[in-house]
């Protein structure tokens, strides 16, 4: 219920981010790169939100704490992952719940993006910029995130305990080039390469 009164609070507007990539960012992409067919200008097509919780197959209270939490980071229901293997050294069975996980596209997406960067990673303590490292060779980018709390959607004093998760923004650019020189003109905050040992988020 709560995700269909949000769909429809956000029917009808435009994310500020969506404008700026409609609006300047495509152009910049297409003249940097060549690209004729404004078709083929690399676009952000989805951002996927997990959180792993292996002490949930010790307390499912843990687990759900989590699909609250991150519903609220998400705007919508997060869906429950399980193993996909048993692994006896760390007493998981094959189907254990194990984490959560929420796919975003559309509007819910840019404003996700847009609160990530605004909002979020300035409050990582001693911030000093993302990874430019972290692709994955096909134009997809996953950022470790150690404390969900720099989320201003979580209540501090409700949280029983910080928990970590991976954003993975999935693009449509053929090469990491091409997304980085995407993700940063949409104000992903990457730092110099030349900084590469400092801590990241």
């Amino acid at each position: 219920m709560a995700d269909d009164k949000q769909a429809s609070a956000l029917s009808g507007f435009q994310p500020r981010l969506k404008g700026l990539y409609e609006e300047e960012v495509a152009a910049r992409l297409m003249k940097e790169f060549g690209i004729d067919n404004p078709m083929a200008v690399p676009r952000i097509e989805k951002i996927v939100l997990n959180m792993g919780l292996g002490e949930a197959t010790q307390n499912i209270k843990l687990l759900d704490d989590a699909v609250e939490e991150l519903a609220q980071i998400a705007g919508q229901r997060p869906v429950v992952t399980r193993a996909r293997k048993s692994i006896a050294a760390f007493k998981v069975r094959e189907g254990m719940p194990i984490g959560c996980r929420v796919t975003l596209r559309g509007t819910r997406m840019w404003v996700f993006l847009d609160r990530l960067i605004a909002a979020a990673l300035p409050r990582v303590r001693d911030f000093r910029g993302i990874s430019p490292r972290a692709f994955d060779g096909r134009g997809n980018y996953t950022l470790g995130i150690q404390d969900h709390l720099i989320f201003p959607e979580i209540d501090y004093n409700k949280v029983e305990r910080p928990k970590g998760m991976n954003v993975t923004i999935v693009t449509s650019a053929p090469n990491d080039e091409q997304a980085f020189y995407l993700l940063r003109e949409m104000g992903l905050p990457f730092r110099q390469r030349s900084r590469e040992g400092a801590a990241s988020a």
